[in-house]
């Protein structure tokens, strides 16, 4: 995995990497975060996002499609934490976080569509590991994402810069 990257120069060097559409805001502690994609797919509903980031991270980016919901957070700071200890290198939601201060100080690279104070339900509903698609992306478990203050790209294999 890149120790150092510029998503400019990833696109630059690999015309086959796929670049999110600009809706994520960057809230976490690490502006600059890549990795192996795990994807979740859940609605208004986080007890999955938890079980993810209680898991062993090994690097991997947790992808998050939340259904582009703005009624309740998936990520919160105690989560947030969970992930960085657990080794995760970022989360990226397609939703809202909440604890944006606190998220902010813990080093981990946290992206999401915007803040939200109300916590979500636990029903446990949703799926792991499956291709989720969002902000002009198809994210496939195992494909590679990287972010920095530029934007988000994902690639179906590790991308280098020679």
């Amino acid at each position: 995995m890149l120790s150092s990257f510029n998503t400019t120069d990833l696109c630059d060097a690999h015309d086959d990497a796929h670049v999110l559409e600009p809706l994520f805001r960057d809230y976490g502690g690490r502006n600059a975060f890549c990795g192996p994609v795990a994807t979740v797919r859940v609605f208004e509903d986080n007890v999955l996002v938890r079980q993810m980031v209680e898991s062993p991270g090994d690097g991997r980016v947790l992808v998050v499609d939340g259904g582009a919901s703005l009624r309740c957070a998936l990520l919160g700071d105690r989560l947030a934490q969970l992930a960085c200890d657990n080794g995760w290198s970022g989360v990226v939601v397609n939703g809202c976080i909440r604890d944006a201060a606190q998220i902010g100080a813990i080093a981990i690279g946290v992206r999401a569509l915007n803040v939200h104070p109300r916590k979500s339900r636990k029903l446990g509903a949703g799926e792991v590991e499956v291709p989720v698609s969002f902000a002009g992306v198809l994210f496939h478990p195992g494909d590679y994402l990287y972010a920095d203050a530029d934007g988000i790209v994902t690639a179906a294999h590790e991308l280098r810069v020679d």
